[in-house]
């Protein structure tokens, strides 16, 4: 079931890796093969993603003082290896690219050393006051450019036959 290559099975570093979210897998998570449903691996990743704007300052109290937020308007998810229910998931999450209004999340999933997961995703920062993109913060603009790291071999892809 997994198409990683080997490049793809080490563990970003500590230093280049954004944040990490840890969560066991839930009882009520697991499907009717006995596996991690993949609407899970969605779930994880969201929470890996709000790890993520807390570390880069836009946490619960940034998004109620601006009424600004990060939105999520596209993903990638590959679903690497079957995941059971007494696993421990370790989402490590990669800052891979940036812009005034944008950024672009890694996120590898692991069940020990192994990767179960990946997604990317595009996120746009939004004023929800009037729902339209705008700016994103000097201080966290200036927060992914020092966390900024090249993007590992599998992000970019798409599906294919």
């Amino acid at each position: 079931m997994s198409d990683s290559t080997p490049s793809e099975t080490t563990k970003p570093s500590e230093t280049t890796t954004l944040s990490t979210y840890q969560t066991p897998v839930r009882e009520d998570w697991i499907d009717y093969n006995g596996h991690l449903s993949e609407a899970y691996y969605v779930l994880v990743f969201g929470f890996a993603t709000d790890t993520a704007m807390d570390v880069l300052g836009l946490g619960a109290d940034y998004r109620e003082t601006t009424g600004c937020s990060l939105y999520t308007v596209e993903a990638h998810v590959r679903y690497l290896q079957e995941v059971d229910g007494d696993a421990r998931l370790s989402v490590r999450t990669l800052l891979v690219g940036d812009a005034e209004k944008k950024l672009h999340l890694a996120h590898e999933m692991y069940v020990g050393d192994d990767l179960v997961a990946t997604e990317e995703i595009l996120g746009i920062h939004v004023d929800q006051g009037d729902g339209r993109a705008t700016v994103l913060p000097e201080a966290t603009r200036a927060s992914a450019a020092e966390h900024r790291v090249e993007p590992p071999a599998w992000v970019g892809r798409s599906v294919r036959v």
